[in-house]
């Protein structure tokens, strides 16, 4: 059996750039090779606001992104928002989703960098739950019930066994055996020859 593992988090923005090239380039892997995501958890849970140094850290980010990529980015977030340095709670609420987890994870990364919504929020990841038609009550109780935060640890230690260590990264689960294959950014034609060699596209 063989499975990707794209280890990510919703509020990376080098993920958000990375995203139509993964989605291009596994659009061309056999059936019988799934894709699992991964959460990397880039920063804790923290309920201060970020100092003006990491604002400008993350701002930086956004624009080389955008020049690297061409992703597109919704600068008037930072006039809007004072947000926190935290993802780990929309790691968690990708989690809370249950079977609507890929969804709840690509709604996380739109209301974040193309409408300028606040995902280190709670507030904000129980409406995109009920945008999804999952039950905000529910969702809520569960974005922070004790098996939500074991499920977390779990991809945790996925990631730490796989060796990612920045996001975004793509590992290989092959017969049991872990394989890390890319890390960081890449552009389509070298994701493209990565998976070739491992002999992942369909011929």
């Amino acid at each position: 059996m063989t499975q990707l593992l794209y280890v990510a988090d919703p509020m990376c923005s080098w993920c958000w750039g990375f995203a139509p090239v993964l989605a291009s380039v596994t659009a061309d892997l056999p059936d019988d090779v799934g894709v699992r995501l991964v959460l990397g958890g880039l920063a804790p849970d923290s309920d201060v606001p970020m100092d003006d140094a990491m604002v400008r850290y993350v701002q930086d980010a956004w624009h080389a992104v955008a020049a690297r990529s061409g992703a597109e980015f919704n600068h008037a977030f930072w006039e809007q928002h004072h947000p926190k340095r935290s993802t780990w709670p929309a790691c968690r609420a990708v989690l809370a989703a249950g079977e609507r987890s890929r969804e709840m994870y690509e709604a996380i990364q739109r209301a974040y960098y193309l409408e300028a919504h606040d995902p280190s929020d709670r507030a904000t990841l129980i409406e995109l739950a009920g945008e999804l038609g999952l039950d905000p009550a529910k969702f809520d109780a569960t974005l922070d019930a004790p098996e939500t935060h074991a499920l977390l640890a779990e991809e945790f230690a996925l990631r730490d066994r796989l060796g990612a260590t920045g996001y975004p990264s793509v590992g290989l689960e092959r017969n049991g055996e872990l394989k890390l294959i890319a890390a960081g950014w890449n552009d389509e034609p070298a994701l493209r020859a990565i998976f070739e060699r491992e002999g992942l596209l369909r011929r």
